[in-house]
C-alpha cells in the first residue's frame, strides 16, 4: 500500500472541511470553464504550504489546478475565516478525545525570514534586520493553541496577552468551552512584572524564567514542547521565509499548518485507542 503524502487529504479530514467552505456561486448566464472541484484545489494549497514552491510553478501534472486557481480559493477562504473555524473544530475533537491538556501552556517567539509585507520590523536581537515574527502558545503536549504574527521589533513580553485572546473556545465536551489554560510557561524574554500581572487578571499562573538568574530553573523541562511545535511548523517550507506580501495570506498558511499539525495528533491518537 502506497504511503499517503502529507498534502492528500482523506475522507476523514475532509468531512471536517467541506462543511467549512461557503457556497460557491452558481453562473448561469456566462458560466465559463467549469469550477476545479474544491478538494482538489486545497490540495494545491497544502501542497505549496509543504514544499514552499511557488504558485506560478505548482505542477499541472497533479491535477490540483493553476497556482493563480489555488491562490485565490486560498485569499477567499481566508476571507470567509476558513481556516480559524477548521483549527478549532480540530481542537475540539481533540479535546473530544482526551487528547488536550490546559493544564498549563507554553509561549514562545522565534523569527522566520522575511522577503517584504506588512507585520515587520527591524529586529532588537538580529543586527537590525527586518523581520517577522511568528508568535505559538501550544498546550502541555505542544498542540498549537494560537499562533501569531508581528514585526520582529515587537518584543515577545508584549505577546502572551494578544496569544490568549487568540485561542478559540475549545468545546468538545459537556460545558463552556476551554480558552485558558491554568498555568504558562515563559522564557526570560517574557519577564516583565506588568506583564505578569496582565496574566494572572486572565485568570492564569504565570511561570516566568527571571532575567539576571542563573539557569537552571527546571521550566526547560516543560517548555521544550513549544519549541518541539515550532520545529514541527516550521517542516512547512512556506513557512520558513515569508514570501507573501499580504500579511493575512502568510497568516492563513500559519493557522493551516496548525490545523494540519491538530489533525495528525488526532489520527495518531485514534489509533493508538483502535
Amino acid at each position: 500500500m502506497a504511503r499517503q503524502k502529507p498534502w492528500e487529504v482523506d475522507d476523514e479530514l475532509w468531512a471536517v472541511i467541506e462543511p467549512l467552505l461557503p457556497k460557491a456561486e452558481r453562473r448561469t448566464r456566462h458560466p465559463g470553464r467549469k469550477r476545479h472541484p474544491d478538494r482538489l484545489v486545497f490540495q494545491g494549497i497544502l501542497f505549496v504550504l509543504h514544499t514552499g514552491i511557488s504558485w506560478e510553478h505548482l505542477p499541472q501534472e497533479l491535477g490540483f489546478g493553476s497556482g493563480m486557481t489555488c491562490w485565490r480559493r486560498l485569499a477567499e477562504r481566508t476571507e470567509a475565516d476558513v481556516w480559524p473555524r477548521l483549527h478549532e473544530a480540530l481542537l475540539a475533537k481533540l479535546r473530544s478525545a482526551d487528547a488536550l491538556d490546559f493544564s498549563r501552556a507554553a509561549v514562545d517567539g522565534p523569527h522566520p525570514g522575511i522577503k517584504r509585507g506588512p507585520k515587520t520590523g527591524r529586529s532588537p536581537v538580529d543586527r537590525g534586520r527586518t523581520g517577522s515574527k511568528h508568535h505559538l502558545i501550544t498546550d502541555a503536549t505542544g498542540i498549537p493553541l494560537a499562533v501569531t504574527l508581528t514585526g520582529g521589533n515587537r518584543n515577545d513580553v508584549t505577546q502572551p496577552i494578544p496569544l490568549f485572546q487568540a485561542v478559540p473556545p475549545v468545546r468538545g465536551k459537556r460545558g463552556r468551552p476551554r480558552r485558558r489554560p491554568d498555568v504558562v510557561l515563559g522564557d526570560r524574554g517574557y519577564d516583565h512584572d506588568k506583564y505578569r500581572r496582565l496574566v494572572r487578571a486572565l485568570g492564569v499562573k504565570p511561570l516566568i524564567a527571571r532575567r539576571g538568574t542563573e539557569h537552571g530553573s527546571g521550566l526547560g523541562t516543560q517548555r521544550w514542547v513549544v519549541e518541539r511545535a515550532f520545529a514541527h511548523l516550521h517542516w512547512f517550507r512556506r513557512l520558513r521565509i515569508r514570501w507573501e506580501i499580504r500579511d493575512d495570506i502568510h497568516e492563513a498558511f500559519l493557522t493551516l499548518a496548525c490545523a494540519v499539525i491538530c489533525w495528525r495528533r488526532l489520527v495518531a491518537v485514534q489509533r493508538r485507542h483502535s
